[in-house]
């Protein structure tokens, strides 16, 4: 009864943040995250604990600054995901344009399948569904969302223009069937996992576990790495979807360490974006949850 009443509660809001013009919609959906940050002491609270590890050097007040961006950018993003079925091949340049797609074609051209690494950065949910408006469709591997009448709702909005979601939990063998078709499988990389899922790797300084799932098939596959990255540049008032060359893989011949040195390369690139744009990134996640054994908890 609990989920029913949640999502009684947000189709409405859903709905008219779909139906509003996109400046209002973009106006009333960062204004309402404005508010969450306001109010939500324990994300703010982990949000400058990540903030305060990684950036020591900044202020507090920059500190803040950037948690600020944060909510600002999840608001804008939540604005873009309800305006989904408004959008087409025709009009959707006015939201989120290409940077380096010749990148991606490149490396599709192979035949041996794309992974599209990304993170929880700018509009993560954007990058997909453009891209598949586009005609680029791709498999997206995704947590299902804890409310299944949300998450039902939000999956078709992501699958409007024929991507698919994948399931975290059934990732692996999905990957090595798209990657033998030749297809593109979309990769967010940047959250906490848990031994022996996850590998633990540098990222800003702060040993952080991490998936290794990607450079296992990548490594056993040769499928490409590209990085992809929808940025909000405030220039150009609107998003780019910047695709970045293939990665070259790490071969020493020793599988576990080609794990590890591969999932660093591919952190490293997340972490380089971040510091370009330290406001689009997720920093209310716990991202450094897990502990090298002996460690004592950072949270």
């Amino acid at each position: 009864m609990r989920r029913k009443l949640e999502y009684a509660a947000a189709w409405p809001f859903i709905k008219i943040l779909g139906l509003l013009p996109r400046f209002l919609s973009r106006a009333s959906a960062i204004a309402l995250a404005q508010l969450i940050y306001a109010f939500h002491v324990k994300l703010r609270r982990v949000g400058m604990r990540n903030l305060e590890m990684v950036f020591p050097e900044k202020s507090l007040a920059e500190r803040k600054r950037i948690l600020r961006g944060v909510f600002t950018s999840l608001g804008r993003q939540l604005a873009e995901l309800c305006q989904f079925p408004r959008y087409t091949p025709k009009n959707v340049d006015e939201v989120v344009v290409y940077d380096g797609l010749e990148n991606f074609e490149r490396a599709y051209s192979r035949g041996k399948g794309v992974l599209f690494l990304t993170a929880h950065f700018g509009a993560w949910e954007l990058s997909a569904f453009a891209h598949s408006l586009h005609g680029h469709w791709l498999h997206v591997v995704m947590r299902p969302m804890d409310n299944p009448y949300l998450d039902r709702l939000i999956d078709y909005y992501r699958t409007m223009h024929g991507n698919k979601t994948v399931a975290k939990d059934d990732f692996v063998r999905g990957l090595l069937a798209a990657m033998k078709a030749g297809e593109t499988v979309g990769i967010l990389m940047d959250t906490n996992m848990t031994p022996p899922q996850g590998v633990f790797v540098n990222f800003f300084g702060v040993q952080a576990c991490t998936a290794g799932g990607l450079a296992r098939i990548a490594l056993r596959t040769d499928a490409a790495v590209v990085p992809g990255f929808t940025i909000w540049d405030e220039t150009l008032r609107k998003y780019r979807l910047r695709f970045d060359p293939a990665l070259e893989l790490v071969r020493t011949g020793d599988l576990d360490q080609d794990i590890v040195a591969n999932t660093q390369k591919f952190t490293k690139v997340i972490e380089d974006y971040v510091r370009k744009y330290p406001d689009q990134w997720l920093w209310v996640h716990r991202r450094w949850k897990t502990r090298p054994e002996g460690e004592k908890p950072l949270y």
